[in-house]
């Protein structure tokens, strides 16, 4: 794993953070969220991550504009047009208010001024963008890839009913693709057949699962009901699959339940689980000293908080499958 560099003369994760969730999204009147920005820096994470992109010069690639193209067709709800992909990348540079600047521009010799509105005539005008060496390095981290990540899946959803509706399509639509991509690799003799997108968006889509289970629940943990939020749409809950993805492939929302980062980890490993009745059942091997707060046994026989609409309940063959597989009675 890449180590993040410390320097008090460098711009901190929170600043990249905070410009990335105040992006230039706008709601247009018939075609919802303007994602082109957003859609376009989860490419180049992605990239980064493969080490396709593999320092901080961001060229006008075959491989990002095909990422960015498939990004697009799950994400935004409109066909793709070459100015889809132009114009974020030529207006990035630009910032709103006081937000750090990340991305820069190397025009070409060539460049007369204007904004290049087509795949072709941006190739002419720009040579590369390229980003902060701190920034760079930041996507290069396991831990903080995923905070900016979901910096950016939250710069344009909040939690309100329509919002929510909006962030399910999205979380179905990656669930859908990957349905077809589990056909496409059980029909297939080798790997290499695969197209390479299909292998290398688990980061983006757990990002989008998380936002549409924390987003159902109000960010709070369905078991103690913590919520703590942050500026930049952060908060201390996760979205946790109830059944692994690892094994089933499922990123529905009746796969998902919302926990706090203490409770998200308890579950995994089995102490505590949660019956048909959504009542909690805590392990009874389980030695606890806690001063200040309840304890985990103290939430034994407890309903588990549950969002306000039912529909988007957790599964209870799912819960079943946990109690049978996971916990620890």
């Amino acid at each position: 794993m890449t180590k993040v560099k410390q320097s008090s003369n460098q711009r901190s994760l929170a600043e990249y953070c905070q410009s990335f969730s105040n992006l230039n999204v706008y709601k247009t009147d018939k075609k919802g969220y303007a994602l082109n920005q957003p859609i376009l820096l989860l490419s180049v994470i992605d990239l980064i991550s493969q080490n396709v992109i593999k320092d901080e010069k961001i060229y006008i690639s075959d491989d990002l504009i095909e990422t960015f193209k498939k990004y697009w067709q799950v994400i935004a709800s409109s066909p793709f047009k070459g100015s889809d992909f132009a114009l974020p990348f030529f207006h990035l540079k630009n910032v709103k208010n006081n937000q750090c600047k990340f991305w820069h521009l190397q025009f070409s010799s060539e460049y007369e001024g204007g904004r290049p509105q087509t795949i072709p005539r941006l190739r002419h005008d720009v040579n590369y963008a390229f980003l902060d060496d701190e920034l760079f390095t930041l996507i290069q981290n396991e831990s903080t890839r995923k905070e900016l990540i979901d910096a950016l899946v939250s710069s344009w959803l909040s939690s309100d009913e329509n919002e929510i509706g909006e962030i399910l399509k999205i979380n179905e639509n990656f669930q859908n693709e990957s349905l077809e991509q589990e056909t496409i690799t059980e029909s297939t003799d080798t790997l290499k057949t695969i197209p390479k997108w299909s292998l290398k968006k688990t980061l983006i889509r757990n990002a989008f699962f998380r936002k549409a289970v924390v987003s159902v629940y109000d960010c709070q943990c369905a078991f103690c009901g913590l919520k703590v939020t942050k500026t930049g749409n952060q908060n201390i809950v996760d979205g946790a699959h109830i059944k692994p993805f690892s094994a089933f492939y499922d990123s529905r929302i009746h796969n998902g339940i919302a926990l706090c980062k203490n409770h998200h980890w308890a579950f995994d490993r089995g102490w505590f689980a949660v019956d048909d009745k959504y009542k909690i059942i805590v392990s009874k091997e389980l030695e606890e000293v806690s001063p200040h707060a309840r304890t985990i046994t103290e939430f034994h026989g407890e309903i588990l908080i549950l969002p306000k609409v039912e529909k988007y309940f957790p599964d209870i063959e799912a819960l079943q499958w946990h109690r049978h597989h996971i916990f620890q009675p």
